[in-house]
Order: C-alpha cells, then structure tokens, then sequence
C-alpha cells in the first residue's frame, strides 16, 4: 500500500440517531445501542503487518461466520501481501502508541479493504475452499445464469477473479469507504504494471444485509403500519451502490450462523432483522465507475 494512505487521515463522524440501523447482534458483547450519541472520531488506513492479525481474522469471522473456511491462513494471505490493502485504524491512538502497546495493537483494528486472487495459489486451503464455498452457495440459492458465470470464471485462468474484502465494525459510517476503496483500486493498478497476479476481469463481493422478518412484516400490516420501517439494511450502505452495478448477484440467508439473536434498539418498534448474505459480481471494468458513484452519492 502506498505512503500517502498510511499517513491521511480521513475524519469520520459517528452518528447513533442516524446510523443505527445498521446495529446488529454482530455487535460481539450483544450490548444494546439506543442512540443519540454523537462522537468524532479520526481514522487512517495503514498497511496491514503481523500485529493486526486477530483484529483482521475477527472481522473475516463476523463475515463468514460459520463457513468453512481456513482464517487464519486467509489473514495471513492478506497480511502478507501488504502492497495491497488497508487495515483502519483510529488517528490519535494509533499514532502514540509506544513498542509495549504493541500486543494490545490488534484491538485498534476497525476494518479491513483488500482483494485475494481466487484465481491463483490454489493450493491454498484458504484459496480452495473459498472457490468451492462459492460453487456450492450460487448452485443451492443463485440462478443458473450466476452459477455458470460463477463456475466458468472459477475455470479459467486467462479472467482471474478478485475476492474483495471490505469489512468494517458497525456504526462506521460509509464516508470512510471512499479513500479506501480509491487507494485499493490505485494499488491493483500499481501491482498490474509491476506484473503482479491482481489484474481481474471480476470481482467478488460478500455483503452483509439485513432484512425485515416476514412475521413481523405481516404484523405491522395488520396494524396499518406498513412503510414505516426500512425492509432492507445494509451493513456497509455504499453497497448497496456496488449492488446496482453488478452483472449478477445472488443472496441466503445465515440466520442459523449467528449465535445469538438481533440486539439494540435499532428500528422502530425494536423490529427484528434477519441477516443475510449478498455475493455480488462486479466487471473489474466497473470498479472506477462505481466508486466514483460511491463519492459523489456520499458528498451530496
């Protein structure tokens, strides 16, 4: 990852009357979220290196929850590939930090943005069961249209396909997402002229979402209070955008993969919201296009 990133600071302004929605039981102590509270709050992307390793894995682990997949060798790929990516992490903690805080540097770990090639390194048990995690997820709940693109990519070799990971804690707003998503497509660009693996003819995307419970729906209907709530959430609402742009997509649900149910007062009524997962795939072609959107949607 480039100089300039490591050291900009973006700030970021935390809402709770605004940005609850997006509160859910992923939250890992279950505390309830009431909102109202308004907290400023300097982040910076940095390059990933080996201190970061369980804030990295435990945010892939709120992602993948209980797929069966190798994380800590998926944490270490990342790490060790710090040219591409960026873990966020909070300005002024981050920046006074002596060599004794060094085990506790984990903690500061608010996000992760990187992309793994699921073309290459097949040999990786990580690399592997990514691959057949998605085969088996677009053949059970995606059209036939997205099960072919989605095997025929996986086949050949000569359109590597990108696994893009842009996971963050909750209640980070997704201002934070421009810089990153920006510096992460100047980084493929960068390894690409140096004729490293990361030139992709797709990306993948794994989105968190949450849905309005069909019960619950029904319930509020009868009462005459439909409209009222918002059926879908986005965990990362600059999502949503990528969703509009995507070749094709296909979503399941993963409310048996969470221990514990929704928590946080979060939506009217305390509504309960089932979490789902989203699998987008995005032409690389796009990728500028789509930040861009991302920018300009979040600046207006």
């Amino acid at each position: 990852m480039s100089a300039p990133l490591k050291k900009r600071s973006f700030g970021v302004e935390e809402s709770g009357s605004e940005d609850s929605d997006a509160y859910s039981s992923e939250n890992e102590e279950g505390e309830e979220y009431t909102g109202g509270e308004e907290i400023q709050v300097e982040f910076e992307g940095r390059i990933p290196c080996d201190t970061d390793y369980h804030g990295i894995k435990q945010l892939l682990q709120q992602l993948f929850l209980k797929a069966h997949i190798n994380l800590a060798e998926l944490t270490e790929l990342i790490i060790g590939q710090n040219f591409i990516g960026s873990v966020v992490k909070q300005s002024d903690i981050d920046d006074v930090q002596d060599d004794d805080d060094d085990e506790d540097d984990s903690k500061d770990v608010f996000g992760i943005t990187s992309v793994i090639n699921l073309t290459e390194k097949k040999e990786l048990e990580c690399i592997s069961q990514l691959r057949t995690l998605l085969v088996e997820l677009s053949t059970e709940h995606g059209t036939d249209r997205c099960n072919t693109l989605i095997r025929t990519l996986l086949a050949d070799e000569t359109k590597p396909l990108g696994l893009i990971i842009n996971e963050r804690f909750v209640n980070i707003p997704p201002q934070i997402s421009v810089p990153l998503l920006q510096s992460l497509s100047k980084e493929i660009k960068r390894a690409c002229d140096k004729n490293l693996a990361f030139e992709f003819s797709y990306y993948i995307f794994i989105c968190k979402l949450y849905k309005l419970d069909e019960k619950a729906k029904n319930k509020k209907k009868k009462k005459g209070k439909a409209g009222q709530e918002q059926e879908l959430v986005w965990s990362n609402p600059e999502e949503e955008l990528i969703d509009q742009a995507a070749d094709a997509r296909f979503e399941f649900c993963v409310k048996d993969d969470i221990d514990s149910g929704l928590s946080g007062n979060w939506l009217e009524d305390d509504v309960t919201m089932i979490p789902y997962r989203r699998v987008l795939i995005l032409s690389a072609d796009k990728l500028d296009t789509v930040i861009n959107t991302i920018q300009q949607t979040i600046e207006t």
